[in-house]
């Protein structure tokens, strides 16, 4: 059964801005929403919106609501209807089903215990050996995995440049549904960028590691890979990414434009006369905006050192 498309019909570009609902959006998730978007609207491309709802243990009451009316107050639109992950659990079983048959899927039972005292370090954290690939555990409770090809994924980011990974080897065998029933993050975005006619992403340098499983995912439910540029990440004084975990204060809404500011200079964006007003930001920041400014690296702080630092993905 193919994916099936949300959107209207094909566009030369199409992008989206997918927030998790855990918490209030910050500069770093502002980054983020202004890079995809201004990317989107210079190319006279569609800009959708996902709220990416699916793990409902992590999910805030109300910061869905939250979000939106942060976008709105900073003066992002969107071109069609929200699509909301929770509400597209079929979609994410019908990919599954289709991945089983393949044989490229199968189920674990083993531990967080179990899998830090036998993996090794990847690119990503542990690296799972692999230990319940040939045992055809039956267990309803058991975690569903994608067996991942020991052959390298390579692809070219706009910004990083060249990004190749051997899949096996550096990330290893991935979750595709939790033991909890609950679907991957790695599942999801790649059904749902497919339904909704995806060409372009346009998200921070911390997603880089997913990517290389995302195109495996693509490549064996026989879908199109969108083309990837991957925005630096701000981070906190600690040298941490800047996140709800990191308790990062909420954008001011009723003060929008001092951190839109803020956001295209992080970016390479900005220069010495910015606007005054929102309504004056939004053709200024589009007239400016050129991925050939963005800075190479992919984490700083907000005030970011002419060097480079260690780059988040080897």
């Amino acid at each position: 059964m193919p994916i099936s498309r949300i959107g209207p019909g094909p566009a030369l570009y199409r992008g989206r801005f997918a927030p998790s609902p855990t918490g209030p959006l910050h500069l770093g998730s502002l980054v983020a929403a202004l890079g995809s978007y201004l990317d989107a609207r210079t190319h006279n491309g569609i800009w959708l919106l996902r709220m990416e709802d699916i793990d409902p243990p992590r999910i805030q009451p109300g910061a869905a609501s939250a979000i939106l009316r942060s976008l709105e107050a900073h003066g992002f639109t969107w071109d069609e209807a929200i699509v909301w992950q929770s509400q597209r659990q079929a979609a994410y079983a019908a990919a599954l089903a289709r991945l089983r048959q393949t044989g490229r899927v199968y189920a674990c039972t083993c531990s967080r215990k179990d899998i830090s005292r036998n993996a090794r370090r990847g690119a990503d954290g542990p690296v799972y050996p692999g230990t319940c690939r040939h045992h055809q555990h039956q267990s309803p409770h058991a975690a569903l995995r994608f067996f991942a090809p020991n052959a390298p994924i390579a692809f070219t980011d706009r910004l990083q440049g060249r990004v190749v990974c051997d899949l096996g080897r550096d990330l290893g065998d991935f979750v595709l549904r939790r033991a909890d029933g609950v679907y991957s993050y790695q599942l999801a975005v790649v059904v749902d960028d497919a339904a909704q006619g995806i060409t372009h992403i346009v998200r921070g340098s911390d997603l880089l590691v997913s990517t290389p499983r995302q195109i495996a995912l693509q490549k064996d439910l026989g879908l199109t890979t969108p083309t990837y540029l991957h925005l630096p990440v701000l981070l906190d004084a600690a040298g941490d990414k800047l996140s709800k975990q990191t308790l990062a204060a909420p954008l001011n809404n009723a003060d929008p434009l001092p951190a839109l500011l803020m956001a295209m200079r992080f970016l390479g964006q900005s220069d010495s006369h910015p606007p005054a007003t929102l309504s004056e930001f939004w053709p200024w920041a589009t007239a400016r905006w050129s991925p050939h400014r963005l800075p190479r690296w992919r984490g700083a702080p907000l005030h970011a050192p002419t060097t480079p630092p260690s780059l988040i993905y080897p």
